[in-house]
């Protein structure tokens, strides 16, 4: 696997990492522990290395099984996760219970330690910006946990340039972690041109649209229950059908290329910048194995400026978060 360094930092990680939220929380029913340990070993024996998690995935549960996972591996893998909400130990996490007080950010590296059955977090993700505690008291905690040892990399999720810009000023920020993908470009207006000013990798989320580009998703299809795209807008049937031309275009160059339209989706990401990293989720090998082919796919500055352009006529319909998440993007 090809190796990419977060901006500046001397963060080294596979090109392709693996979202492990899925495995435990967010779309349907938690994968049997025995396999989702089994897919987590089978990514390092493929060269994927970088591992991201959060202690509201669950909440705990996958933080629980990546350590598990993991701790026979430890020497050969870079973990990541988050802090920041206030899990709720008996009903799921609280999404809009946020809390970074530099007090409960020490107590949260000290739960997310034990879990993942280490003695240092290799980066620790704010998960979303918290409006009551200024962003330096926010950078300093975590400065001193680095200080302690007990962290070694500070990075941000979905949090705003001008807060990127503080919280660099106390502790360099290694890697903002946001939604970015051909049908989620946002970033490229200001995110990403501050994230290459500053020197901070990019490690984008729902690199797949949360599953819509791979091309396996209709207007038809049925979710469980427990899955979290029943209540994204972007995901209603109605929008499902009007923006499939999208997956009909990535599709279009899936043919070309002799691929498939999740690897035209990621290889169109590694494109954009050599700092970015992808982290798309699964709960299949055969689908990790499709990912992780997406590094080899080869796309010519005429491939990409004609994918990205024909993307860019294509107006997406639907919100990609509910109102009261949506508040908690961009601060």
């Amino acid at each position: 696997m090809k190796k990419r360094k977060l901006g500046k930092s001397n963060l080294e990680v596979p090109a392709i990492g693996l979202g492990c939220m899925g495995m435990s929380f967010g779309y349907g029913p938690a994968v049997d522990k025995q396999e989702g340990i089994s897919l987590i070993r089978a990514a390092v024996e493929r060269g994927v290395t970088f591992f991201d998690t959060a202690e509201v995935y669950g909440p705990y549960t996958n933080e629980e099984l990546v350590g598990e996972a993991l701790a026979p591996l430890r020497e050969q893998v870079v973990i990541a996760t988050k802090f920041g909400f206030a899990p709720d130990p008996n009903g799921g996490p609280r999404w809009s219970a946020l809390n970074s007080r530099p007090e409960h950010i020490k107590e949260a590296a000290e739960g997310s330690l034990k879990r993942l059955k280490t003695d240092v977090i290799d980066l620790f993700y704010q998960h979303r910006v918290d409006p009551n505690v200024p962003i330096e008291d926010v950078a300093g905690a975590v400065k001193e946990l680095i200080q302690q040892g007990k962290v070694k990399h500070f990075g941000l999720s979905e949090a705003g340039i001008k807060t990127i810009r503080r919280a660099h000023k106390v502790q360099p920020v290694t890697a903002l972690q946001s939604e970015y993908s051909l049908w989620f470009r946002e970033p490229e207006a200001e995110v990403i041109p501050t994230l290459e000013e500053l020197g901070i990798g990019f490690v984008p989320f729902s690199p797949l649209g949360k599953g819509f580009l791979t091309g396996k998703i209709s207007e038809d299809t049925q979710f469980d229950k427990s899955d979290f795209r029943n209540i994204v807008p972007r995901f209603t049937p109605e929008n499902r059908k009007a923006n499939q031309a999208l997956v009909d275009l990535v599709g279009t160059f899936a043919q070309q290329k002799k691929a498939t339209p999740a690897q035209i989706a990621l290889a169109w990401l590694l494109a954009q910048k050599p700092w970015i990293v992808p982290i798309p989720g699964t709960t299949k090998l055969h689908r990790l194995e499709e990912n992780i082919g997406a590094v080899d796919v080869k796309l010519s500055p005429e491939d990409l400026r004609e994918l990205g352009t024909a993307a860019s006529k294509i107006a997406v319909q639907g919100a990609r978060y509910p109102e009261e998440l949506q508040k908690m993007v961009g601060r």
